[in-house]
């Protein structure tokens, strides 16, 4: 391990020496059931208000730490593939997040946006999202600006964290897998006295790859603190740290359209460049205060600070000659962002001539600076055989970089949003809201030496209705719509944003004296103002996308030891005018598929509990179904063909401290690709791997 990583870590060892011994005397008498059962009593998600699954006007997924362990998932691209709403993107050689929801994403140049409890805070470049200190993920489903303000056209996911208990409870696990991949999680929470708890989370992974000469290190560190002022006030704050190094790494090619003539393995980046370095240093305050036994007020504030760093060796655009030559060239990157926002909110509910309204109302504030500076070589001979590679025909003493982009872009938002539940009768809701933005984006062009500026001001509304025809059984619809700026896009005329329509109707139903809990919805979505060029190439937003289907989750307890995870989705996505796209220079017809989008995508996960010895034994069983998809905007001869792949896992505690997982990832050795940007940028999909881990609960 590096220094770089070495010293926040050695900082969270000995904070844990340091506070461990004031809460040592009663951690004797303290409840050591699992430590992902504890919540926190009395905090509430911000922005969502006090709504039960069936009087809620949208279609939600919420994937519980229970589930994300059966399923494996130790980030967010696996988290996320138990969604079949959500499709994987161009992931940026790995080196962020990039996701799709119901066919629709946002900017391909910046990862995807996500929230955590509530802050938009998925902005920036801190690498691939480590789960080690996320309690649940969210998927919310369709347009969600009338809340949350600016985001994902598709949806929106939300991560919530892990946080203080007043119970102590501790556990550390060890895990070692295929490709020499070695990881240690660690959690422990417990009271520091009768008002104040710490939560203390992090994670480390030393791993190399099926991918040839790929080696990534990662290091996550969640510490938090909970203060109970008094029994209406309680103040939390959390700390999130990061540092990562992966090698950039654009993937396989095909050749005329056809994957496979070189081996998943195949590296084709320089590895003597080393790796890229991702960094995030974030800080998180809430206070939330029990105004009345029917209001509550919610004050917030949210920092983080993002880097993303080094030289990377590229695919080049060009195919290889007959003879395997292929073109390469090489950039170097320094990124910095800085993601804040404030927000207020007041909740509550009251009766006007008999009739309820449940009101969220709020204010938020915020800024996003992206600061980007590259340097890039396609003038020196760097070419590879992809038959027979040679690494080190590229060193750095021999390139000759030359600016590529030196620029600051600053997106400044101030919003105010009121939404109200009425219900009208005991069975009937109906959801009314609304969102005022005012933001301005400024782009310095530091290598032209320009600068220009873009305000807009913005509604985004919601209705919604929910027909509760039962205790188990509620009916809805709903409209909405969502906006994004677009990022870099900024001139003096400025670019209309992005504007996602969205209708839905729904059933929402359970089964199984509740035990199991099915949602089906059918949805409606148009994407306008996408950004394109005209005639002249000048930046305009023109370009129009629609995405229709249908999607069905069902979750939940089939019989007592028995447990059913099931999601399937219908996405028919396409653009609906010709226009040349922004990104890739590309003309795109009317009628073309969306890029990585499958018409059908499946999750299926069963987990049976039993007795092995009189001590408990869970057999855990899933599989992913992907449609064939477009692989490359635009190329309707290109596609990605579909796949299924299959885990299973058994899990067996030795005792109530002791237990052992072992795992089976792509059981049947399936040759898969998960996501495209163009026939030369095309990863491969993860061949059979096995990992199995021991965790000691304290």
């Amino acid at each position: 391990m590096n220094n770089r990583l070495c010293v926040p870590l050695i900082v969270g060892a000995s904070t844990i020496v340091l506070w461990a011994n004031p809460v040592s005397a009663q951690s004797a008498d303290a409840d050591n059931s699992d430590i992902d059962n504890i919540t926190v009593v009395g905090t509430r998600q911000a922005y969502q208000g006090e709504f039960d699954l069936f009087e809620t006007p949208q279609a939600e997924l919420k994937i519980d730490a229970e589930t994300l362990r059966n399923a494996g998932s130790i980030d967010l691209v696996q988290a996320l593939d138990l969604s079949a709403s959500v499709a994987r993107q161009n992931n940026f050689g790995g080196l962020w997040n990039s996701f799709a929801i119901r066919g629709f994403v946002g900017d391909e140049n910046l990862p995807s946006n996500y929230l955590v409890n509530g802050f938009n805070a998925g902005r920036g470049f801190g690498g691939s999202r480590d789960l080690s200190g996320i309690e649940s993920v969210e998927v919310l489903k369709g347009p969600r600006a009338a809340l949350f303000g600016r985001g994902e056209p598709g949806g929106t996911v939300n991560l919530v964290t892990k946080r203080p208990t007043f119970d102590t409870a501790g556990e550390f696990r060890v895990s070692a897998g295929s490709f020499s991949t070695y990881r240690a999680d660690f959690d422990y929470t417990a009271p520091l006295s009768d008002a104040v708890a710490i939560r203390l989370v992090g994670a480390y992974e030393d791993a190399e790859s099926f991918r040839d000469t790929v080696e990534t290190e990662k290091l996550a560190f969640s510490p938090s603190l909970a203060w109970r002022i008094s029994n209406e006030s309680q103040l939390i704050y959390e700390m999130e740290y990061s540092a990562q190094e992966t090698p950039f790494d654009r993937g396989v090619i095909g050749i005329d359209d056809q994957l496979g003539r070189i081996p998943e393995s195949r590296f084709l980046g320089e590895p003597s460049y080393g790796p890229i370095d991702t960094d995030v240093l974030g800080h998180q305050l809430e206070y939330q205060h029990e105004l009345s036994d029917d209001w509550s007020a919610l004050v917030g504030f949210n920092y983080r600070d993002t880097s993303l760093d080094g030289l990377a060796s590229e695919n080049g655009f060009g195919a290889p000659d007959i003879d395997g030559n292929f073109g390469r060239f090489s950039r170097d990157r320094d990124y910095d962002a800085t993601y804040q926002v404030f927000r207020a909110e007041l909740s509550g509910s009251f009766y006007v001539g008999g009739i309820e309204h449940r009101i969220i109302a709020g204010v938020d504030v915020d800024e996003f600076e992206n600061d980007q500076i590259a340097f890039r070589d396609r003038t020196t001979d760097q070419s590879i055989n992809i038959f027979n590679p040679v690494y080190g025909n590229s060193p750095v003493s021999g390139l000759e970089l030359a600016p590529q982009i030196d620029r600051v872009e600053t997106q400044e938002s101030v919003g105010f949003f009121v939404q109200d539940q009425i219900s009208l009768t005991e069975k009937f809701d109906i959801r009314l809201g609304a969102r005022f933005d005012d933001y301005e984006q400024r782009l310095n062009n530091r290598l032209s030496d320009s600068t220009s500026r873009y305000s807009k001001s913005q509604v985004s509304p919601q209705v919604g209705v929910v027909y509760k025809a039962t205790d188990t059984l509620s009916i809805y619809a709903a409209y909405g719509e969502n906006f994004r700026p677009l990022s870099g896009a900024t001139d003096e005329n400025g670019l209309e944003p992005n504007i996602a329509e969205s209708t839905e109707i729904g059933v929402k139903f359970a089964l199984n004296d509740g035990a199991l809990v099915g949602t089906f919805p059918i949805f409606d979505l148009e994407h306008s103002n996408i950004a394109t060029f005209d005639a002249d190439f000048n930046p305009t937003a023109v370009g129009k996308a629609a995405s229709q289907g249908f999607e069905f989750d069902l979750t939940g307890n089939v019989t007592d030891t028995l447990s059913m995870w099931l999601s399937y989705a219908y996405v028919d996505a396409e653009t609906k005018n010709d226009y040349t796209d922004f990104i890739s220079f590309a003309f795109i017809p009317a009628g073309s598929d969306l890029l990585n989008v499958p018409e059908n995508q499946l999750s299926l996960q069963l987990a049976q509990q039993t007795q092995l010895a009189g001590k408990e034994l869970t057999l855990i069983g899933g599989l992913i179904y992907v449609d064939d998809r477009s692989g490359e905007f635009g190329d309707p001869t290109f596609r990605l063909p579909s796949y299924t792949t299959v885990r299973v896992a058994a899990s067996y505690d030795f005792s109530e401290s002791l237990g052992l997982t072992a795992e089976v990832h792509n059981l049947f050795d399936e040759e898969y690709y998960t996501n495209s940007y163009a026939e030369v940028w095309v990863q491969p999909g993860t061949p059979r791997s096995y990992r199995v881990s021991a965790n000691i609960r304290f």
